[in-house]
């Protein structure tokens, strides 16, 4: 298993959109892609960190390409609420103690 980590540093008054385009665009990518989901956190007020899983590097190296067209408007919805938008780590899973239930 592998996991990324994502950090968001959000615009002022964008945070609805923010959120609303990760959770477009997160969607798809699982359901496409082939990704075993994503957790958001806040961080504080307008920063947040996502948490993704995937079942290899591999995978998530080749994503993208099946994404329908709905996923560019999530994306740019996406980008264009946040400041900057970061892949913090890239993490090989060593033990999965983690209780997990996708899209609750």
């Amino acid at each position: 298993m592998f996991a990324v980590i994502y950090s968001f540093k959000v615009k002022p008054n964008q945070v609805d959109q923010f959120i609303n385009g990760w959770e477009g665009l997160t969607k798809l990518i699982y359901e496409f892609e082939g990704s075993l989901g994503s957790r958001l956190h806040k961080v504080g007020e307008l920063h947040y960190i996502a948490y993704a899983q995937w079942p290899s590097r591999e995978k998530w190296n080749g994503a993208g390409d099946n994404l329908p067209d709905s996923a560019t408007g999530f994306r740019n919805e996406m980008k264009y609420a946040c400041e900057s938008i970061e892949t913090s780590h890239e993490l090989e899973m060593v033990c999965d103690l983690l209780k997990s239930d996708v899209f609750r």
